[in-house]
């Protein structure tokens, strides 16, 4: 029975300085059985070496998810992308590596960390409904957040349509400076269109994303919300951090309180896997620099539609109204919709430009486009020479100018004028006319009253309308009037001009008186 002392440098031998079990035996003078059952082995089995951290242990979880993925894959591309990943081993270690990594067959694996830059994690925040102008909108926060240093990129929408989901990765990436290489989602309808199992069918136009930036979609197995659980997290903390004390005040004051909301508590934030760095040092020092560089040019996410005005001078998008030339009404312009404009093109050429609307029934205009319809009636109304109105009442012309703003289309005007041309006579509604303008009110209303008000003045019958229900044939005779200024240049000529009948030349004196 050896002593403690000897049990002790046997045990500080073995575990200490690595030595073998023989060589204990030997240098101690004693039996090898001894020195195994000091060490807790059983005789005859083989010592296990230590573990020593290796290069490659922060890359197995990706490592091991990539050959699940892509079992056949060659250790050389494999050396290439973990070399772009920040792997400073060979390729011959990385080989003895992969062999015994690789699996015989296929299947899902779930990775529980992640390399700088590797992955970002992205979903949709409801926020509920809040008043804007005249119409209640649903307001939701895109969140994206880096799955190593836990970066965050908030912005918040009036939707969760396609074209905001595609926006919100824009300016994610632009905001980080850089591209993740993996992008986890939930299978929405903006990402996926039908799945079977692991089959997908991508939406065309986030796929159209996914190559403009090079990153891979990746959406979470059904009902796993659990696999994006840092955005949930970022979703959890923006709701009780932000949001609880912040009231809307409008989309553009709450993404400006966001974006300080984020650099000033969420990027200070400690990094949950050392709390002695922040998350916004960790994305400088480790991550930024793996993510994918930005495209020359951002994808285009206009949203794009097919209007047409049959007769007035707007058209709907939204719930609300925009102006267009009067040149184009009745013509299919294409509509190009951004978060903050509205655009126009008839064809390749833009003919109209507006801030967006958020409201319900809102209607923007420009003035440039009533005042080209306006110069188009005057135009039209000058050239209608015939018009027994405008002959009969010269003051209707002014009158129409006036009231344009209220009534857009004149002929809401023209016809009730004509009515009561007849009923009241010419002198009377000249009369109102010139009284309505004098009062700024060229209204239908105004000058119904003011002849009214003038009638029972001048205390005379009401008119009773001409009924010609037995006699339509002269419903739709029209007298053409003529202008007597004729009349009234004849009437100022000289009197020795007018004269039909020259005076008889003076009778001569006779001579033989």
């Amino acid at each position: 029975m050896h002593d403690a002392e000897t049990m002790a440098e046997i045990k500080r031998l073995y575990y200490a300085e690595h030595w073998r079990v023989g060589t204990i035996a030997t240098q101690l003078g004693i039996h090898p059985e001894v020195v195994s059952r000091a060490v807790n082995r059983q005789p005859g089995t083989l010592r296990q070496a230590s573990p020593r951290p290796r290069q490659i242990d922060p890359f197995l979880p990706w490592l091991t998810e990539t050959l699940e993925r892509y079992p056949r894959l060659a250790a050389t591309v494999l050396h290439r992308m973990l070399r772009e990943r920040g792997y400073p081993g060979g390729v011959v270690q990385l080989r003895r590596i992969v062999r015994r990594l690789r699996p015989r067959r296929q299947e899902a694996f779930l990775r529980l960390s992640s390399l700088p830059g590797e992955a970002a994690q992205v979903d949709w925040a409801d926020f509920g409904r809040v008043q804007v102008d005249r119409a209640e909108r649903r307001l939701s926060a895109f969140v994206m957040t880096l799955c190593h240093s836990r970066a965050l990129y908030v912005e918040f929408f009036f939707d969760q349509s396609l074209v905001s989901f595609l926006r919100g990765h824009i300016r994610g990436f632009e905001h980080f400076g850089g591209v993740a290489r993996t992008v986890v989602t939930d299978n929405l309808r903006s990402v996926v269109l039908e799945r079977r199992g692991d089959q997908i069918r991508f939406h065309p136009r986030y796929l159209e994303l996914a190559g403009h930036y090079g990153f891979e979609p990746r959406p979470c197995h059904v009902a796993r919300g659990n696999e994006k659980g840092r955005v949930e997290r970022s979703i959890r903390f923006l709701r009780e951090s932000f949001f609880a004390v912040h009231a809307f005040s409008g989309l553009s004051a709450l993404n400006a309180g966001v974006r300080r909301w984020v650099e000033q508590i969420a990027d200070a934030r400690p990094w949950p896997d050392d709390r002695s760095r922040t998350c916004a040092e960790v994305f400088d020092d480790a991550e930024q620099a793996r993510l994918l560089a930005l495209p020359l040019h951002p994808l285009d996410t206009s949203e794009r539609t097919t209007v047409r005005s049959r007769k007035t001078l707007w058209v709907r998008f939204d719930r609300n109204d925009y102006s267009i030339p009067p040149d184009a009404v009745g013509q299919e312009l294409t509509l190009l919709a951004s978060d903050t404009e509205v655009r126009l093109l008839d064809g390749s050429a833009q003919i109209a430009r507006h801030r967006r609307c958020y409201g319900q029934g809102e209607r923007v205009t420009d003035p440039a486009h009533t005042h080209a319809l306006l110069a188009s009636k005057r135009a039209a109304r000058a050239g209608a020479l015939d018009s027994p109105l405008r002959l009969a009442v010269p003051e209707v012309e002014t009158f129409l100018a006036a009231a344009f703003p209220r009534y857009r289309n004149t002929a809401l005007l023209t016809t009730p004028l004509e009515r009561l041309l007849g009923l009241y006579g010419q002198e009377a509604l000249r009369a109102a006319l010139r009284e309505a303008l004098q009062r700024g009110t060229p209204t239908l209303a105004s000058v119904e009253y003011l002849l009214e008000k003038n009638r029972r003045q001048a205390q005379r019958r009401p008119p009773l309308p001409v009924d010609l229900a037995d006699r339509p044939d002269l419903a739709a005779l029209h007298v053409q009037p003529h202008a007597l200024d004729a009349y009234d240049r004849l009437s100022k000529r000289p009197v020795e001009e007018d004269r039909l009948d020259p005076q008889p030349p003076a009778a001569e004196e006779d001579g033989d008186e």
